[in-house]
């Protein structure tokens, strides 16, 4: 997610105005590798970045959001197609899912919402929580497209529902949705009950 700080921004609905006659930076396109030029690595890596690459970093940087909501459902295939080979592509293409769960990875409905992600268990001060974190089903398959231009303006239509907290009784505990469709859930899962081998 990307905050823009903007001292006078003509337009209306919240979005900045282009310049007459500047076409908006198309985001579905390929990812492009076009390394800056250098900059000051003393203190921190830097680049520098005139005019000119101003339409490729915005490109750069919206596709890169788009890939990190991918990995946020574990979508190796579609994060990838959203990196280029110095972002390490190439670490996320071919890979779909560990647990072997499909294209569209595990489905869940919370508060009333579709989405699509991934889960995972784990031990917490020795009880048993799972986890999951996904993207709500249509802007799940609209990234999946490619088409984030799509995403992005349906993200913009509804700002007005997220972010927002609550906890689902169904799935058994919180829930956070936050602006840009993800959202994560955690539970405490429920002992198993004993088969007879347990410990006494």
């Amino acid at each position: 997610m990307v905050t823009v700080h903007a001292l006078q921004a003509p337009g209306r609905g919240g979005r900045l105005h282009l310049p007459d006659g500047e076409q908006p930076v198309s985001l579905d396109g390929q990812a492009r590798d076009r390394p800056p030029v250098g900059g000051d690595h003393d203190a921190a890596p830097a680049w520098h970045l005139g005019p000119k690459d101003f339409r490729w970093f915005q490109e750069a940087l919206g596709r890169t959001e788009a890939a990190g909501l991918m990995a946020f459902t574990d979508s190796g295939d579609g994060t990838a197609q959203y990196l280029t080979d110095h972002q390490g592509a190439k670490r996320f293409d071919g890979y779909e899912h560990a647990a072997g769960v499909g294209r569209r990875g595990i489905e869940k409905t919370l508060l009333g919402v579709p989405y699509v992600g991934t889960d995972h268990v784990f031990r917490l001060n020795g009880r048993r929580v799972e986890a999951y974190s996904g993207v709500d089903a249509e802007l799940f398959d609209l990234l999946r497209k490619g088409r984030v231009g799509e995403y992005r303006a349906a993200v913009h239509e509804t700002h007005k529902i997220r972010p927002w907290l609550g906890r689902d009784k169904e799935w058994g505990g919180p829930v956070s949705v936050h602006p840009d469709g993800s959202v994560f859930a955690i539970r405490v899962m429920k002992s198993r009950p004993c088969d007879g081998s347990c410990e006494k």
